[in-house]
C-alpha cells in the first residue's frame, strides 16, 4: 500500500478538527478511528439508556492505582467525546498562560502565550459555532473579534436566576455554547432548544461536535479516507528510532499496517499516552516519544462536582445550560487564591437523577427534585503531579492512579454556591449527583483528562515541542488535550480545537501546502456542507 501523506489517529476535538484543516491540501490524509458512527436512533434523547444503561459508554476495563478495575467514562465514536459533550466552549484565561499559585501548589507556565494561541481561539469558535456575548463575562481574556454568533437566550426561571446574581452583586454571562442555532429563524439551525443536550448524543445534529462540523466535510474531499473500527494497537519507529515506519491497527480482528510521512496521535489523554507507551522497541525502551519520562505522567482532570439545587418554584426549563458564573475564578473576598468556574448543567430529571444518585428513593420525593431541580457544575483546576498517571500492563491495559490535588479551593467553590442558593430562590441545600470522592466525579470520569504528554522547550521535562512535536521523533505529533502542561478551570475542548488549527498550519508549511488550506477553512460555516441523510452508514461516510 502507498504511503499516505498524513496519518491521524482519533476523530474528536483534535483529530477531527486537524482533519479539517488538512483536508484542501490535496494531501493523501488517512484518519483511522477505533469506534464507528454513532447511531441516530431514539435512545439517543432516552435518559434511562444514556444515563442509567450507559448505552454509549465503552465497556472496556481500565484499573486505578490498587488495581481494581472500573469502566472509563468513554464513547468511542466518530467524533469521540464531542458526541456527548455539553458544547461549552471557554478559551482559556491569558493569565493561565503563566504561573499560577493555587492552594494545592503552582500551575506551570505554558511554553506559548495566549497571544499565540488567540487568533486560532477565533477560528475554532466560528468553525464550532460558538454563541456567546463577549464583556460579560469579568475574567475573559482579550479578544480580537466578537463571538461569531450571538448568546443564548436564557429561558425564563434562568433569565431569574441572571437577574438574582445581578441584584446580589454577581456578574454572571451567558455560556460559550457551540450549537447549530438561529433564533431569529428557527427553521434555519438544527437545535430545537430540548432538554437532551449536556450529556446526550443530537439526534438532530445540533450539537457542534467533531463529527458535523469537521469530519463529514473533510471527507467531501477525495484525498481523505476514514477508516473506523481501525484502533491502533502500536507504532513502530525506523531502525535508527528517530522516524516512525509503521501504524500498526486491529481493524475487526484483523490486522493491518499503514506508513505515513507524519503520523499524529489524538486518541485522548489517557489513551495517547496508553498508545506510546506500549509502542516500546529497543531504541525506546520506555515507549515513544518518552526519553523525559513524562509519557504518562501528570495526568489531570479538573475537580468537578455537579450539584443540584431545589427552586422553590418549580423549574420549567428545557434548554438550561446557558450561564455561567466567574466571580470566583481568581479568588473571593476570603480567599486570595483562585476557586474556580460554576456553570449550569442540562437539565435534570428522574432517570438522570436515579442513574446518578441511586441512593434516591422512586415516588413522590424524587419527582418533587426533578420538577424543581436547577443544576449546576463545579470546575476547580486540578494540578500536575507527576505521581498522578498513566501506565500499561503487559497486557496493553490501562491503568490510572489519581489522587486529587487543590481540594481545598474545590470546597471553598462548593460553599460559595451553597451560599448563594436561598437569595436565589432556592432551599438551602443541595444535592450532589454523584456522591463519590467528596461530591466530585469519580475517577471514570474523564470528560476532562489532560497533561499526559505535555509540551515544552525543554526535552528533559516535556515530551512535545512547541508544535506538538515529539522531541525524539521526527514525524510525531500528538493534538489531543495530552499536551496541556496545566489545565485551567474551565472546559478543555476550545483550546484543544485551537491548538489542533495551531499545530495544522504548522504540518501544512511542513507539507509545502500553507495556503491553500488556509484560505479554505476561514470561511464563513456553511451548513449544506455537512448535511448527509439520516440513515447514513460506515462504508457511505467513508472514502473508499
Amino acid at each position: 500500500m502507498d504511503p499516505y501523506d498524513v496519518i491521524i489517529i482519533g476523530t474528536g476535538a483534535g483529530g477531527g478538527t486537524l482533519a479539517h484543516r488538512l483536508a484542501p491540501s490535496g494531501k493523501k490524509i488517512l484518519l483511522l478511528e477505533r469506534g464507528g458512527y454513532l447511531p441516530r436512533e431514539p435512545e439517543n434523547w432516552d435518559s434511562r439508556e444514556v444515563f442509567g444503561r450507559e448505552r454509549y459508554v465503552t465497556t472496556e476495563r481500565w484499573y486505578d492505582r490498587h488495581g481494581v478495575a472500573f469502566r472509563p467514562h468513554a464513547q468511542y465514536f466518530v467524533g469521540g467525546s464531542t458526541k456527548v459533550y455539553g458544547g461549552a466552549l471557554f478559551r482559556l484565561r491569558e493569565r493561565e498562560f503563566q504561573d499560577v499559585e493555587h492552594y494545592g501548589g503552582v500551575s506551570p507556565a505554558w511554553p506559548i502565550s495566549y497571544a499565540d494561541l488567540e487568533p486560532y481561539y477565533t477560528e475554532a469558535e466560528r468553525l464550532y459555532l460558538v454563541h456567546g456575548q463577549a464583556g460579560e463575562d469579568p475574567t475573559e481574556p482579550p479578544r480580537s473579534r466578537p463571538f461569531p454568533y450571538p448568546a443564548v437566550s436564557h429561558e425564563p426561571r434562568i433569565q431569574q436566576l441572571h437577574d438574582d446574581l445581578l441584584r446580589a452583586g454577581h456578574q454572571p454571562f451567558h455560556l460559550p455554547l457551540g450549537v447549530d442555532l438561529d433564533e431569529s429563524d428557527p427553521d434555519a439551525g438544527r437545535c430545537v432548544r430540548c432538554n437532551r443536550f449536556d450529556g446526550f448524543p443530537c439526534l438532530t445534529e445540533g450539537k457542534a461536535d467533531s463529527h458535523v462540523v469537521c469530519v463529514r466535510p473533510a471527507l467531501k474531499h477525495p484525498n481523505v479516507t476514514l477508516r473506523t473500527h481501525a484502533r491502533v494497537h502500536r507504532l513502530e519507529a525506523n531502525a535508527s528510532g528517530r522516524s516512525l515506519r509503521r501504524v500498526v491497527v486491529d481493524r475487526c480482528g484483523r490486522e493491518e499496517i499503514y506508513s505515513a510521512d507524519i503520523v499524529v496521535v489524538a486518541c485522548g489523554a489517557a489513551n495517547s499516552a496508553a498508545l506510546l507507551l506500549r509502542s516500546v522497541s529497543d531504541k525506546h525502551p520506555n515507549g515513544l516519544a518518552n526519553s523525559s519520562d513524562v509519557v504518562g505522567r501528570h495526568y489531570m482532570a479538573h475537580l468537578n462536582s455537579a450539584v443540584i439545587a431545589i427552586s422553590k418554584a418549580p423549574n420549567d426549563t428545557k434548554f438550561q445550560k446557558t450561564l455561567g458564573l466567574n466571580d470566583y475564578y481568581w479568588g473571593a473576598g476570603d480567599s486570595d487564591l483562585p476557586l474556580g468556574h460554576i456553570q449550569m448543567l442540562g437539565k435534570s430529571d428522574r432517570d438522570i437523577l436515579r442513574a446518578g444518585a441511586p441512593w434516591f428513593a422512586p415516588g413522590r420525593a424524587l419527582d418533587y427534585v426533578a420538577r424543581h431541580a436547577m443544576d449546576f457544575w463545579l470546575t476547580t483546576e486540578d494540578l500536575p503531579d507527576p505521581h498522578n498517571r498513566v501506565t500499561v500492563d503487559r497486557q496493553g491495559n490501562i491503568h490510572l492512579a489519581k489522587i486529587h490535588h487543590n481540594a481545598e479551593a474545590h470546597k471553598r467553590l462548593l460553599a460559595k454556591l451553597k451560599d448563594l442558593l436561598g437569595p436565589l430562590g432556592c432551599h438551602q441545600t443541595s444535592i450532589p449527583r454523584w456522591s463519590v470522592l467528596s461530591e466530585q466525579i469519580p475517577l471514570a470520569g474523564i470528560a476532562h483528562q489532560c497533561g499526559t504528554v505535555r509540551f515544552g522547550t525543554d526535552p528533559r521535562q516535556s515530551a512535545l515541542d512547541v508544535h506538538c512535536k515529539a522531541h525524539d521523533i521526527d514525524n510525531l505529533y500528538v493534538v489531543d488535550t495530552s499536551f496541556f502542561p496545566s489545565s485551567g478551570a474551565v472546559n478543555p475542548g476550545l483550546t484543544a480545537i485551537a491548538n489542533a488549527l495551531r499545530v495544522g498550519d504548522h504540518l501544512l508549511e511542513r507539507l509545502g501546502a500553507p495556503s491553500a488550506a488556509r484560505n479554505a477553512t476561514n470561511g464563513k460555516f456553511d451548513r449544506s456542507d455537512t448535511t448527509v441523510p439520516p440513515h447514513t452508514t460506515d462504508v457511505q461516510e467513508s472514502t473508499p
